[in-house]
Formats: structure tokens, C-alpha cells, sequence
């Protein structure tokens, strides 16, 4: 990965809670944001084992998911940091499974645009 230093969003937060915790596993969900929906694209887990990824890495592996997105939520895998792919994967698919019921839960993630800048979901309420 890079030595670049923090400029985005996402960097800080990276660098911030790999110093807090450690190596973590990392659960993201690539997400198609319109106006009034946010469809769920592609989802996958890392393993960050330093805080050297830098929001241009991301690119870069998010760009293999062959898909056009506008933003990115991101999840600690659980409290104790990293953990096995198995439960990766299992934790994955019940945070999407969960997410496809109710998509509020992106607020509980960290969630990017594609320049790696914070973004914030509101509820729509109808009139």
C-alpha cells in the first residue's frame, strides 16, 4: 500500500481506528446512491493488518468489483478485531441480509462517497 499521507475521510478514519483497535477485519458494501434509494451492489471483507491503506488503494480493489458505484459503507467484522474468513464471510452475509430489511443500518457503518469523503443517510419521510 502507500505512505501517502491522510486526505481523505477515509484515511482518517482507517489510520484512527487501526490505532485504536489494531488489525481488524473490515466488512464494505459498495452502494448505488440516487436521490431517494440506495440499492445494494457488491460486498466483500479485509483484513487490515496496518494503517498504511490509503482511500486510493480502495479504489483501486473496489474497481474490481466491475461495478458503477457512488459510495461505500464499512464495518468493523466485531469487537475483537480480526477475525477468520469463515466468520467473515458468515458476518458478511447476515450484515447484508440485514441491510436489504432495513437500510438504515448504513448509519451504523462508516459510510464514503467515491472521493473517500464522509457521508451521512437521512430518512425520507413522505408528505
Amino acid at each position: 500500500m502507500t505512505d501517502a499521507p491522510c486526505k481523505t475521510d477515509f484515511d482518517d478514519w482507517i489510520v484512527s481506528t487501526f490505532g485504536e483497535a489494531g488489525a481488524f477485519t473490515m466488512l464494505f458494501v459498495l452502494l448505488a446512491i440516487s436521490e431517494a434509494r440506495v440499492d445494494l451492489l457488491r460486498s466483500a471483507y479485509l483484513h487490515v493488518v496496518g494503517d498504511d491503506t490509503r482511500w486510493q488503494d480502495m479504489i483501486t480493489l473496489l474497481a474490481g468489483a466491475g461495478v458503477n458505484w457512488s459510495g461505500v459503507v464499512f464495518y468493523r467484522a466485531g469487537p475483537e478485531g480480526l477475525v477468520e474468513d469463515h466468520v467473515a464471510r458468515g458476518r458478511l452475509a447476515s450484515l447484508v441480509r440485514n441491510l436489504n430489511k432495513d437500510r438504515s443500518l448504513i448509519r451504523e457503518g462508516e459510510f464514503f462517497n467515491v472521493d473517500g469523503l464522509r457521508l451521512s443517510i437521512q430518512e425520507i419521510k413522505p408528505h
